[in-house]
């Protein structure tokens, strides 16, 4: 190797000829040579019981101090690498390493999820000055470990923000922020356990991804059917169940809206039978025919625990959102919350309280409402001239539709479409099904899908849909 030094160890297993790379123009030579030196012992060019050099002789071939040399010995004398043994030198220790899996190209990671919003509509200015006044007003003290419920001012200017916009019932003591309500309904799962709860009601159709979590969160889950009023409440009273997750401001992924007369029904269910009600507020802010329907926690706060976060009115990646619990399970809920990460991280919780205290998350929603509504508006018309007869299904709300064909078009058909959809995120209704009749249809993100983007993809699903019937 051009540039390399030999360094021929000696002993009963010696290498014949082993090169390392230069190490005395390096920034700290010491942790060079050990760096050269464990690597070779991983591939195998020092076997174990081979005999390095003496100190003073490898310094010399690598033209580095003596020093250089002890420190990486001892450094990997520490570390399990070599033994070093009085009057013996320095020896390789028999270092097992399993060879190298091959090197595969890694692959982009492309959720085919129809609920992301417009990225590029991020408020990154007005997001930067909330950090700028966020760092410039943290104390040494809040670099510590922080309260596992979350900073103090977070939680109020949530209270206040929640009990604005969404009548949540929102006392600072029962606010508890988490990484995105993933995280919440992972917490609240291993809550319910703990409180005797083996199984949870989770609508079906509902979020396959939220079924994952609570499974992993040590309940089983039980589907309940939904319709175009909702969960179903009767199907509710004629359960075992002691705890439901739903999403009654706009059900995913159907869009229905659970009526007055059902969420009168789920918390008259929930009071008669002890039970817990987790509400999903997942994406109540975007309602484009009329003001959004209040969440149900503000009519039963200690039936209720609520959560949502700002995956949608914001950006995912973020990862914010709360828990607003009952007073009987809030011990429990952030015992398990410094169980699974001790605190949030404190620089972003602060952005968020002083983004939502200076106003700039209403802003925010006021200004991207609009401009959603106008996509899903186009998104309508654009089904109607590639697909006639097709129609969507629940209000006027979010960043996704159900679009349903006028007879039941075939699964693989249906995959097909949504696969040839390109950059939009199109998913089969069935793939939200948990035991129920997988409906047909698609459904379709359209919050971070531009016009063009939305011809395109529902001209491409046009043509698979109109290829499949001619053959």
């Amino acid at each position: 190797m051009p540039g390399s030094n030999p360094a021929v160890p000696s002993g009963t297993n010696p290498s014949p000829h082993l090169e390392l790379a230069p190490v005395a123009g390096a920034a700290v030579p010491s942790l060079a040579l050990a760096e050269e030196l464990r690597r070779a012992v991983r591939d195998g060019r020092l076997p174990g019981g081979s005999r390095l050099p003496p100190s003073r002789g490898l310094a010399e071939q690598l033209g580095v101090s003596r020093g250089v040399v002890v420190r990486a010995y001892e450094q990997l004398v520490a570390e399990g690498y070599l033994r070093g043994r009085t009057g013996s030198g320095t020896v390789v220790s028999d270092v097992r390493v399993p060879p190298p899996a091959p090197v595969r190209p890694p692959r982009p990671y492309v959720p085919a999820n129809p609920g992301v919003p417009a990225l590029g509509w991020f408020p990154r200015t007005e997001w930067l000055r909330a950090a700028e006044t966020a760092m410039r007003g943290l104390t040494d003290r809040e670099l510590g470990y922080g309260d596992p419920r979350g900073h103090p001012r977070l939680r109020r200017a949530l209270a206040a923000y929640l009990g604005r916009t969404r009548a949540v019932v929102a006392p600072e003591d029962r606010v508890v922020v988490t990484a995105g309500f993933a995280q919440g309904a992972r917490l609240v799962a291993e809550v319910l356990a703990r409180h005797g709860v083996a199984e949870v009601g989770v609508e079906d159709p509902g979020s396959a991804g939220v079924v994952a979590t609570l499974r992993a969160g040590g309940v089983r889950t039980v589907a309940v059917p939904v319709d175009e009023q909702g969960v179903s409440t009767d199907a509710l009273l004629a359960s075992d169940l002691r705890a439901v997750l739903v999403t009654p401001a706009h059900q995913f992924p159907t869009g229905a809206v659970l009526t007055p007369a059902r969420r009168t029904a789920l918390l008259a269910w929930a009071a008669g039978r002890d039970a817990v009600v987790v509400e999903d507020d997942y994406d109540a802010e975007y309602r484009y025919d009329r003001s959004p329907v209040g969440a149900v926690q503000g009519l039963a706060p200690d039936r209720v625990v609520y959560g949502g976060s700002v995956s949608k009115s914001l950006a995912p990646g973020l990862r914010l959102g709360w828990l607003v619990a009952p007073a009987g399970l809030v011990d429990t809920l952030v015992e398990v919350k410094h169980h699974a990460d001790i605190a949030a991280p404190v620089l972003e919780q602060l952005t968020l309280a002083v983004f939502l205290e200076s106003g700039g998350l209403d802003r925010h929603v006021r200004r991207t409402a609009a401009r959603y509504a106008g996509r899903r508006a186009h998104l309508l018309a654009s089904t109607e001239r590639h697909l006639p007869g097709w129609r969507a299904t629940g209000v006027a709300a979010g960043l996704h539709a159900v679009v349903v064909p006028p007879r039941p078009v075939p699964g693989d058909v249906l995959d097909a479409m949504a696969a040839a959809a390109g950059g939009v995120g199109v998913v089969p209704l069935a793939a939200f099904a948990h035991g129920g009749a997988p409906g047909s249809g698609l459904v379709v993100g359209y919050g971070d899908a531009s016009r063009d983007q939305l011809d395109r993809a529902l001209g491409a699903m046009a043509v698979v849909l109109h290829g499949t019937r001619r053959g």
